[in-house]
Formats: C-alpha cells, sequence, structure tokens
C-alpha cells in the first residue's frame, strides 16, 4: 500500500465516528415547572419518570428533563416558565396547581404543555373541553376541587357531632370556599374558612380554629399543604381535630382520612402523556385525562388517639385501613 493510500485510509477512521456521532438525533428535552418543592413530592417526581418510561422515555438515556421548582412562591413561576422557553424545551410539564400551567400558557404558545391540574382545566380557561383542549394544552386532571363535597359528606359521617368544620386554603391559590360553604349547607354544617399562605400562617389558623370550636377540618388541595404534610399532621394531632386530607399519602403519614385519587398515579399518567407529545401527538387533540377510581383510606390508630369509633359503613367502603 502506497503511504498517500495509507495516510488517506487511517484519517479515514479517525474521523469517521465523529461524522456519525455529529448525525445521531437531538436528545429531547422536558421543561418539568412546579409550584412546589422537591423533596415532598419526591415520589411523585418517581411516578412521573415511570410513567415517561412506559412511553418509551428513559431520563438521561434518551430524554433529558430540566427541573424547575418554586418553592410555594407563585411569583417565581413566570420567570421559571421563560426560562424554560429561551432553553427550547420540547414541551412544558407544569404540575402543582393552576398557577404553574397559567405561567406556562403565558410563556408559550407554541411548545406543548402537558399539565397535571387538580382543578377543572376547562372552568381554568385552560383547555377548551376535556374531549378537544385545542391549543397547545392538554394533561391530567384529578379534579380534587371536585371532590370537596363528597369528603363533607365523608368527615360529617365519621364526626357526626360536628356542627363546625374548618376548612384550610391558601389565598394565593384560586381556590374559591363557596363551593364548600354551599355544600355544607346542605349537610346542615357550618364551615369557618381559615387562610394560610406560609408555615408560620399554619399554626396561626389551627389556633383559630380550636377558638372557632370546630369539631373538624377539612384540607383543601395545594402544593404548600402537601409540602408541609407532616406539619399539619402534627398541628392537627396537638389540637386534637379530626381532619379530612386530600391524598392517601397524608394518613399514610399520620393522619386520620383521605379521600381522593392515587396522586401517584396521576402523576405516572402525566409522564405517559408528555411521552405521547414527544413521540409527535399533537395536544389538541388528546383528550384531557380524567380520574376513573377514588380511594377511601383511614387510619385506625389516628382514630382511636381522637377518641373516634370509626362506623362500619366507612370500614367496609374503604379501599385502605391503616391499624
Amino acid at each position: 500500500m502506497r503511504r498517500r493510500e495509507f495516510i488517506a485510509l487511517v484519517g479515514g477512521a479517525v474521523t469517521w465516528p465523529l461524522s456519525t456521532r455529529a448525525q445521531q438525533p437531538r436528545m429531547p428535552v422536558i421543561g418539568f415547572l412546579h409550584l412546589g418543592s422537591p423533596r415532598p413530592y419526591a415520589p411523585m417526581v418517581a411516578a412521573f419518570q415511570q410513567g415517561l418510561s412506559e412511553a418509551g422515555f428513559i431520563e438521561a438515556r434518551n430524554v433529558a428533563i430540566e427541573y424547575r421548582w418554586a418553592e410555594n412562591l407563585s411569583d417565581r413561576l413566570p420567570a421559571l416558565a421563560a426560562d424554560l422557553v429561551r432553553r427550547g424545551v420540547d414541551v412544558i410539564a407544569p404540575a402543582g396547581g393552576p398557577a404553574s400551567v397559567r405561567a406556562a400558557k403565558a410563556a408559550t404558545t407554541t411548545i406543548p404543555i402537558v399539565f397535571s391540574l387538580g382543578s377543572d382545566p376547562v372552568k381554568m380557561g385552560f383547555v377548551a373541553s376535556l374531549n378537544r383542549p385545542g391549543g397547545n394544552v392538554t394533561g391530567v386532571t384529578f379534579l380534587a376541587n371536585e371532590l370537596e363535597a363528597k369528603q363533607l359528606e365523608r368527615l360529617r359521617e365519621l364526626v357526626p357531632t360536628a356542627d363546625a368544620i374548618a376548612y384550610l386554603v391558601n389565598p394565593s391559590n384560586p381556590n374559591t370556599p363557596a363551593a364548600v360553604r354551599a355544600a355544607g349547607q346542605v349537610l346542615g354544617r357550618r364551615i369557618h374558612v381559615f387562610n394560610a399562605s406560609t408555615e408560620r400562617d399554619l399554626d396561626t389558623a389551627f389556633t383559630g380554629l380550636g377558638q372557632q370550636r370546630a369539631g373538624a377540618l377539612l384540607i383543601s388541595p395545594d402544593p404548600l399543604f402537601t409540602s408541609r404534610r407532616e406539619q399539619i399532621i402534627a398541628l392537627a394531632h396537638r389540637h386534637a381535630v379530626p381532619t379530612m386530607y386530600q391524598f392517601r399519602e397524608s394518613v399514610l403519614a399520620g393522619g386520620l382520612i383521605s379521600y381522593g385519587v392515587d396522586l401517584n398515579d396521576t402523576y405516572r399518567q402525566h409522564g405517559i402523556y408528555v411521552g405521547r407529545v414527544l413521540k409527535g401527538a399533537k395536544p389538541a387533540e388528546l383528550p384531557v385525562v380524567q380520574p376513573t377510581k377514588f380511594l377511601l383510606v383511614i387510619n385506625l390508630k389516628t382514630a382511636k388517639t381522637l377518641g373516634l369509633t370509626v362506623p362500619q359503613s366507612i370500614l367496609l367502603r374503604a379501599d385502605e385501613v391503616i391499624e
């Protein structure tokens, strides 16, 4: 072999892998935008990643995820959403309340947005309808706000002597207590609304509900309350107030009772839907996923601590009883 031919052959062998590498497709990037903070939502993020894997996407292998956490400060969300748009993510996945979806929607009209949301997305103005969302937005809703009338019914059944029921809300989150007040009126119960938007507010709220002689408490769906789950459970025990939570995780941690969706499964569905969009599905044509199963979970140990006898009717309907 001539010297010139040998050099050309070696040169080709060196440059061939580089050109092949340059031709490999770009890894898609998801912008995960959340109102809350990472630690309390670690199981939900794992469920989101599981859903992605079921759709064929594994983080750091064939998809990248840019995480943005607002640490329960909603005024941070617009800048976080704008940063994801500047980075050119392929899809934005807002979660943790309507403020995250609103920030994503304000930041872009072209990048697909796939949400996980407790509120009704039609009422919030995020989609045109559940079946035909339209625009660049779709996702998963667990309709937590729509369940509060049912939660009040279960709470009345568990604590029939509670003529007044406290309702804890975060005024920074656009949840209106009007529906809960109306449901309370139907059930013959007075509803006292207590606001909390910071950790310190929670202590004040529990002191106030004791002064109002509230016989039970309903916790509204809010990322702050999920993030401060342990604090709320401890306060409920200290003030000896029977409390209805939104999600099973609170009852596993020592809360009394919950009625709602499986939150981890909702985040798994969220991941699946993001995967479908990455594969080319159009958000406008993907119906919003709605929950089909609701879990009633009760902690008998906590009931005993509070001096409550759980009715057989609740025990028979419970999906899970913690002893």
